[in-house]
């Protein structure tokens, strides 16, 4: 059994956001989610300035408080060790969105048909769509998960329940990688087995500069960065800005 693992190469990030634009269009994130993040910072002080750039996903942790303080098992680690959210089971009180220190959650406040980014009944769109299909919906995220059958891929599927990143978990069964992963144009990311040593994930690890996120909290990520973290003085420019969820 795999033990799914990424590595993030911050030297290597250039701030496009392209790994944002993958995940929502394979996820079909609704308006105001994004299960990947790049944060961008600046550090130091003119004219000595540095900005830097900071992708965060779910981290995936081996010790993950959100699957601790759900008391439905809605959230819950697969074997192959993804943390994920059976859209089923959950009841929304947001306990996950609480206890998790790396705001990856996103609540779905509205029920799907009312959080996408157009309404394709609109009668002043069809002058620019000329009667288009509405967007690909991408048959994946309906496939069932797990032994016991569990409906944890994608986003969209019911208002009142909390999503977020699933490393792709659809395109793992079919042997692809993570959508952010595949569409980096820059190879930031760097995904695969853990436990195997021979992995190019493994490999990476070997270097003496990685770090994970909050490291003291003891929630033992699955993402690993390589780089400089950002520094106590660093400052966030252009903050992503979220619509409604």
């Amino acid at each position: 059994m795999p033990r799914y693992g990424m590595v993030i190469d911050l030297d290597r990030c250039m701030g496009c956001r392209a790994c944002m634009e993958a995940c929502k269009v394979e996820n079909a994130t609704v308006e105001g989610h994004f299960w990947m993040k790049v944060f961008r910072f600046e550090e130091g002080a003119y004219p000595d300035v540095h900005v830097g750039f900071l992708p965060r996903p779910c981290q995936h942790c081996e010790n993950a408080p959100c699957v601790k303080v759900c008391p439905v098992q809605a959230r819950h680690h697969q074997e192959d060790g993804l943390v994920l959210t059976d859209f089923k089971r959950c009841i929304g009180c947001r306990y996950c969105e609480v206890a998790c220190p790396y705001g990856v959650n996103f609540f779905a406040f509205t029920e799907p048909e009312d959080s996408y980014y157009l309404d394709w009944n609109d009668k002043a769109l069809e002058a620019r769509t000329g009667g288009a299909v509405p967007p690909y919906r991408n048959p994946d995220l309906d496939v069932r998960h797990g032994p016991d059958d569990r409906l944890v891929a994608g986003d969209g599927h019911y208002g009142g329940v909390m999503t977020k990143c699933t490393f792709c978990v659809q395109r793992l069964e079919k042997g692809l990688d993570p959508a952010c992963v595949a569409n980096c144009p820059v190879d930031v990311f760097t995904f695969g087995d853990l436990a195997d040593p021979e992995s190019a994930v493994s490999k990476k690890l070997g270097s003496a500069n990685v770090f994970r996120l909050k490291e003291d909290l003891n929630t033992r990520p699955k993402v690993f960065y390589l780089g400089t973290p950002p520094g106590e003085d660093s400052r966030e420019i252009e903050p992503v800005k979220e619509g409604k969820g």
